[in-house]
């Protein structure tokens, strides 16, 4: 089942993101069911991910590596993950997360340049669309 929901930034355009539930169902519903939720958030690389969310799911067909756009759940950190291009500790070419995320979905209308824009520790909202 998809659904969207908005991550809402203060002072910046909402991103859309689509929930893809394929890879992790438990997960996209603990999402879905928790909206909404509001977390300080910070950059890693091209990455923006949360402090820790409502979400409490374990490693769900966790993966190692994700693609560019993709929406996770990071069960390490209760972190929710937008992915929106290279992180630290990827080689040339690849997005690895710090350890195995939940891929939940794609960012479906957002432009990089959030990342330039983005202030660390900035609240994000994510609520249903």
């Amino acid at each position: 089942m998809e659904k969207k929901i908005l991550a809402c930034i203060s002072g910046l355009e909402n991103i859309i993101i689509e929930l893809d539930c394929t890879n992790s169902p438990k997960t996209c519903k603990d999402i879905f069911d928790s909206l909404p939720f509001s977390v300080s958030a910070h950059l890693w690389g091209e990455e923006i991910y949360t402090d820790e969310s409502p979400i409490t799911q374990p490693e769900e067909n966790a993966k190692a590596l994700v693609e560019l756009n993709d929406v996770a759940y990071w069960p390490s950190g209760k972190a929710v993950c937008l992915f929106f291009g290279p992180t630290p500790i990827g080689k040339k070419g690849e997005i690895k997360p710090y350890s195995p995320v939940n891929v939940v979905g794609k960012i479906i209308d957002s432009d990089k340049l959030v990342i330039k824009n983005f202030k660390e520790g900035t609240k994000i909202t994510f609520q249903k669309s």
